[in-house]
């Protein structure tokens, strides 16, 4: 079973070399794994996926680190979560607008056209991003990069108070 943590650390060498150190010596995979700064100055996010069936001890392990903050595991109703996937397929003339079509169904953006070739961009849910893989696997994939999935915790939603 696959899941989302979201690592807030002290901005410091060192920091994800540690935190992917204990899930090596646990046996975890990390199927995903982004870092980037966040609002605060000095700080930053860890997004991680792990194929693992519980999560609560590798959490505490996590704690226990030297410049992590906080450690948060997401549900998949909790967050808002994306990836970005350049995909590039085969596409001579009398396939390429049947894929820009295709393309544009997921709101994907062409972000460069070759002489028998596409390559597209696609931002969303991972779901979404298979889908499209599906989709256009028929033409032919040549090449293909995926970010890691990044996180947020969902904003809470007001009640509906019925009178």
């Amino acid at each position: 079973m696959k899941h989302t943590l979201s690592v807030l650390v002290e901005d410091k060498p060192g920091v994800l070399a540690r935190v992917a150190a204990l899930f090596a010596r646990r046996g975890f995979n990390i199927h995903s794994l982004a870092v980037g700064p966040i609002h605060e100055t000095g700080r930053s996010r860890i997004t991680l996926v792990v194929d693992a069936n519980q999560t609560e001890q590798i959490t505490k392990q996590l704690h226990k680190l030297v410049n992590i903050l906080k450690v948060t595991e997401f549900g998949s109703d909790e967050s808002v979560e994306r990836e970005i996937m350049l995909v590039r397929i085969n596409a001579d003339a009398t396939k390429r607008r049947q894929a820009i079509d295709a393309a544009q169904a997921f709101g994907c953006r062409t972000v460069d056209v070759g002489v028998n070739s596409i390559t597209f961009e696609v931002v969303g849910h991972p779901g979404k991003l298979a889908a499209f893989l599906n989709v256009m696997r028929p033409f032919g994939v040549i090449d293909l990069v995926k970010s890691g999935r990044v996180a947020m915790a969902r904003d809470a939603k007001a009640e509906s108070q019925s009178a």
